[in-house]
């Protein structure tokens, strides 16, 4: 018996990173999935599995999403579960993005968020365990260097999680969020690559956080079952940290 046994899930941006996690642990759970991405294709982990409904869609089109949730809905026979991870980084401080990065991050992470809840919010009333996921950050919550536009995107998902899942205590739907610190993710690995030393690069970011390592994107995933699973029946409007204590510990520096 899995923890998502005949419930039925749709996670966004699920063809890469931490979304792809989530879509996996899901179907290990015993969900059917659907996996909306921008990538035409789905990736090979997800390509032939039984339980797994790939559609490609972009957050940032409405028609596209409403489309999309329409036809994730027919596949799975309605929508218990949402996740949405899809999501992009930037980098720089304030004086460094024009309007267009902020337009453009903003409009994938927060307004994207958005569409895809406004879309699948009659299907998850209609559930008896419905349950969204949003994927936050520790951006959200600490101040990093050269991550303005990012973190300012983040916070706006925090605080939506906790307007949706104030307005969803009325319609049955739980709202909750997960707050990755620095994770192992396709992003974060173009990131060190760009770095004019990435093995240096890696290391800072490793021990910026307590436990020393980057975040696997599995780790997130499990804390994503909790949250959407009925075990988390009386957890809502909150944020799950999967950071390594990043968030909330102050360790002396290590010898």
């Amino acid at each position: 018996m899995g923890r998502l046994d005949g419930l039925r899930g749709v996670v966004t941006g699920g063809a890469s990173g931490i979304g792809l996690a989530v879509a996996l642990a899901f179907v290990r759970e015993g969900a059917r999935v659907a996996v909306l991405d921008r990538s035409p294709e789905p990736p090979p982990d997800l390509a032939g599995l039984e339980d797994v409904t790939y559609l490609a869609a972009d957050v940032t089109d409405d028609a596209g999403v409403r489309a999309a949730v329409t036809s994730a809905a027919e596949a799975l026979g309605g929508i218990d579960l949402l996740v949405n991870n899809a999501g992009i980084g930037a980098q720089g401080a304030v004086t460094d993005n024009d309007d267009a990065e902020w337009h453009r991050v903003l409009d994938v992470n927060v307004v994207g968020t958005a569409r895809v809840s406004r879309a699948a919010w009659p299907h998850l009333v209609a559930s008896s365990h419905a349950a969204v996921v949003n994927t936050s950050s520790i951006a959200a919550t600490a101040g990093l260097p050269q991550r303005a536009v990012y973190s300012a995107s983040k916070g706006a998902v925090l605080s939506l999680t906790r307007a949706m899942a104030a307005d969803g205590m009325a319609d049955g739907v739980r709202v909750n969020a997960v707050n990755p610190g620095t994770a192992d993710t396709p992003w974060v690995q173009r990131l060190l690559e760009s770095a004019d030393d990435p093995a240096a690069e890696r290391r800072a970011l490793e021990a910026r956080q307590p436990h020393g390592r980057l975040v696997g994107a599995e780790e997130i995933a499990a804390a994503v079952v909790y949250l959407a699973s009925p075990a988390a029946g009386s957890t809502t409007g909150t944020e799950l940290a999967v950071d390594g204590g990043m968030a909330g510990l102050r360790l002396r520096p290590r010898p």
